[in-house]
């Protein structure tokens, strides 16, 4: 689920943080793309179909994931970017209750595509259908499989993969985080890359958001930036009801931190909001600055590409699961030429970039702050005038 609304929030409040441009654009770098979210293993068995059924070969096995993450990665290295994948461990146990309310979904939708497919149209029988749909660990392994004969690396973090991709991408082994999850920044890392694995018909362009600039714009610290996160709603606790993005910032700018936030919900006279039973914000919080990760330096976060394995794609995607051979071969041509070790080197692989000091970070604050003074001021002037002129008695002709 990642967080709600937070996109929203950096548009208005920070804008200067999201830059967009073209895959291209991110020639030359190595990214850690989280492997279930990003590319999206789901997405691909609810969205490579034939008739609303997902694809399969000749022995009634399962090939969308496969036809998915074999042709988006050959997408990606053909612009030059070398991807790491990165996998979910284990999930944290403060995820349970988001993870049974999926089970329970897909549980009613479950029942409700078998209810459709005896009374319902054709349009209610795929909607049913897609909802049913769950990532198996054979799905998983077939994928990690693929990875390995076409040379590209990948490991499996101990729990949340957004969390291991930004240990990555802040020791500098890789540029950025992919992710389509906008928690990935509560983890730290210091770019997030969004829709990188989108497939080429979608013409989405691709998103860079620079975490430092997103601070800078909402004028908040680091725990203040995870804390407005928790209360738009994360996957670790359920949002207080009544509570949208506007009122979650507006909240954290005026009280701080969400102790203090909670402690004036539950001392307001007019019970305007609602917090949850249980709602264990401090462990939230825990999760995103302690995360169960492995150190950037760990043996298991060595990784390195490799020539594809040609003949071992061959079986693997031809005999065993159906695909066309000559399709196979090429994109096997493709990749040998494109992940070389002697591929062309970005500038910024030489000269890193300056880090700002703390006045300059200071500064930026202060100017982001005087533009928001600025945008109230004349908003509150324009909606006196508005006021105004809607007072005055209208002139008879």
């Amino acid at each position: 689920m990642g967080i709600k609304q937070l996109s929203q929030v950096i548009q208005e409040h920070a804008p200067d943080a999201i830059k967009t441009g073209e895959i291209k654009n991110h020639f030359g770098r190595k990214v850690a793309i989280d492997a279930y979210v990003s590319m999206s293993i789901y997405s691909f068995l609810i969205a490579v179909r034939s008739n609303g059924e997902q694809l399969m070969n000749e022995s009634g096995e399962t090939t969308s994931h496969l036809m998915g993450m074999f042709y988006r990665t050959l997408r990606i290295v053909d612009n030059g970017i070398k991807p790491l994948y990165v996998f979910d461990g284990a999930p944290p146990k403060l995820k349970s209750g988001e993870l049974a309310k999926r089970f329970a979904r897909k549980t009613e939708a479950t029942e409700a595509h078998e209810e459709a497919k005896e009374t319902g149209t054709a349009e209610e029988v795929e909607k049913f259908s897609r909802r049913t749909v769950r990532v198996t660990r054979e799905h998983n392994d077939e994928c990690k499989k693929l990875l390995t004969l076409m040379g590209v690396p990948y490991i499996v973090a101990p729990t949340e993969a957004e969390a291991q991709c930004a240990v990555l991408a802040r020791a500098g082994k890789v540029y950025a985080a992919a992710s389509e999850d906008m928690d990935t920044l509560c983890f730290e890392s210091p770019i997030l890359l969004r829709h990188l694995t989108f497939s080429e018909q979608r013409k989405e362009p691709i998103q860079e958001i620079h975490l430092d600039r997103v601070m800078a714009g909402l004028a908040m610290d680091r725990q203040q930036f995870v804390d407005l996160c928790i209360l738009l709603g994360c996957d670790y606790v359920d949002p207080i009801p009544k509570i949208g993005p506007s009122t979650a910032f507006n909240l954290i700018k005026e009280h701080g931190t969400l102790e203090k936030v909670v402690e004036h919900i539950k001392n307001d006279p007019k019970k305007k909001y609602t917090i949850p039973d249980d709602w264990p914000f401090q462990d939230a919080r825990t999760l995103f600055f302690e995360p169960d990760v492995r150190a950037a330096d760990h043996e298991e976060c060595d990784f390195k590409w490799n020539a594809p394995d040609t003949e071992g794609l061959v079986n693997f995607l031809v005999t065993e699961k159906g695909f066309s051979e000559d399709r196979v071969r090429n994109a096997a041509l493709r990749l040998s030429k494109n992940l070389k070790t002697a591929q062309q080197a970005r500038l910024e692989g030489f000269f890193k970039p300056k880090q700002k000091t703390e006045e300059e970070v200071a500064s930026l604050k202060r100017k982001n702050e005087e533009k928001r003074e600025e945008k109230k001021k004349k908003a509150k002037v324009e909606a006196k005038e508005k006021k105004a002129a809607k007072a005055k008695p209208k002139m008879n002709a």
